[in-house]
């Protein structure tokens, strides 16, 4: 099976947009939206949803107020300041000590000071994922709580559910897009695919955090490729920007100009390719190129 994994070193490059038009052009692949604390394929791709999931990607602790004697052990040891005295309790009017469910990191160290088990301590719901149907095949994506953490587990469980439904399918290619920047989500996006593909643009701030994704990439053995969007916007750039990949190994294997028609497409929910305007064809060109760099083996391109 053949992962190929779209990533950035920052956002706003234009990743997703590439990822919903390599969806449009292959025939038979499993898509994957990796980018959980702010998925946005969905937006072009129209999914239905088939079935959800809650997530749990860590504990959290919660007061029981009947059997709290306000002792305040719990608040002593506590590092992140989760908890605090209340005279109205967790849903009583006792005095008692109650959990901030934003502070709290779910360490567990106040259920082990508590003599009187006065607090629980389980798993929480942090976020869903989905897997749906789209126009383009099928999809796993996810959706982050709000402030909830362990984006790289989930980001994994995505992951793992696109890789179940390509053997059920019996699709020989998954395309996932990954988040930005180089963090635990990136890492659980991109161990163990078959290729990389950064997407920068000719900026500064894209040329260093590129140096950053490459440095990653080859701390973990993975095939990487780079694309240039908006090329044209700072040619200059755009060549040293290269120059760079080359020199980290890394294939380059296209360019995508910048197009007013990119943005037209995303309005009405379509991708590059299906509205047909001047950047399509440098994403075809891009497609098409990626099955020279021998990382896909066996894809038809």
């Amino acid at each position: 099976m053949n992962e190929l994994v779209v990533i950035s070193g920052k956002g706003g490059t234009g990743k997703t947009s590439i990822v919903a038009a390599f969806a449009s052009l292959a025939e038979h692949c499993v898509l994957a939206d990796a980018d959980v604390d702010a998925a946005d394929l969905h937006l072009l791709l129209d999914p239905t949803v088939i079935r959800r999931e809650d997530f749990s990607g860590g504990n959290r602790a919660r007061v029981i107020s009947q059997r709290c004697n306000t002792c305040g052990q719990c608040q002593k040891v506590c590092r992140f300041d989760a908890l605090t005295y209340t005279g109205s309790g967790n849903g009583s009017g006792e005095a008692t000590y109650r959990v901030d469910p934003l502070a709290c990191e779910g360490c567990g160290v106040c259920t082990l000071v508590c003599e009187h088990e006065a607090i629980e301590f389980g798993p929480v719901v942090n976020g869903e994922l989905f897997v749906s149907e789209t126009r383009c095949g099928p999809m796993v994506h996810a959706r982050l709580g709000v402030a909830e953490e362990n984006s790289g587990k989930l980001v994994t469980a995505v992951r793992n559910e696109a890789r179940q439904l390509a053997d059920q399918c019996h699709q020989d290619l998954i395309i996932v897009d990954g988040p930005p920047g180089i963090g635990c989500p990136v890492i659980a996006s991109l161990t163990g695919a078959s290729l990389v593909l950064a997407v920068t643009e000719p900026t500064l701030s894209g040329e260093h955090d590129l140096k950053r994704v490459l440095q990653l990439t080859r701390h973990f053995g993975i095939p990487a490729a780079v694309c240039v969007n908006k090329w044209d916007l700072n040619p200059a750039l755009a060549d040293r920007i290269e120059r760079l990949a080359r020199t980290k190994k890394a294939s380059t294997v296209g360019r995508v100009r910048y197009d007013k028609g990119v943005t037209s497409a995303q309005i009405y929910g379509r991708s590059t390719v299906e509205a047909d305007c001047a950047a399509s064809e440098d994403i075809r060109t891009l497609w098409r190129n990626l099955a020279t760099v021998g990382g896909l083996h066996g894809v038809q391109i």
